[in-house]
């Protein structure tokens, strides 16, 4: 069994493309403050403002729910049909293009109507779609 008899050289470090990393990101600043520079001297003023939020706040979603009978309701409100609930979707949609919408279904109820209510949503170009639902109770 063959003995090792000289010790191995210890590895060395190679700075050089650490080197030109750290020159790339000098060039690349140097250039950047050249033009933060050109745009300064615009002759322009640009306003200030002291609060940052949005200007409006995003709405919180609709809630439309079916009950078991097939009365539909939008936000606590009575709609009289599924055109009816398209054309209100539609309308707070044109005001906010990110408008969600929360369908909750009654258990008992048939799930058609909810299908229905969904389309109604799908017509009205509504993008945040949700299904409320509750899980089981843990029996013991």
């Amino acid at each position: 069994m063959p003995l090792k008899t000289h010790l191995d050289e210890q590895p060395t470090l190679n700075l050089t493309p650490m080197i030109d990393i750290v020159f790339l990101l000098i060039i690349f600043f140097m250039v950047g403050t050249k033009f933060s520079e050109l745009e300064r001297k615009i002759g322009l003023r640009v306003p200030e403002v002291s609060n940052v939020e949005a200007l409006t706040p995003a709405p919180e979603p609709r809630v439309v729910n079916v009950y078991a009978d097939g009365q539909i309701m939008l936000d606590r409100t009575p709609v009289t049909d599924l055109e009816e609930l398209t054309r209100q979707l539609a309308a707070a949609r044109s005001q906010y293009s990110d408008l969600g919408v929360l369908v909750r279904g009654d258990a008992e109820g048939k799930f058609q109507r909810v299908a229905e209510v969904l389309s109604a949503c799908r017509q009205a170009d509504v993008r945040e779609l949700g299904i409320s639902v509750r899980p089981q109770a843990v029996r013991k």
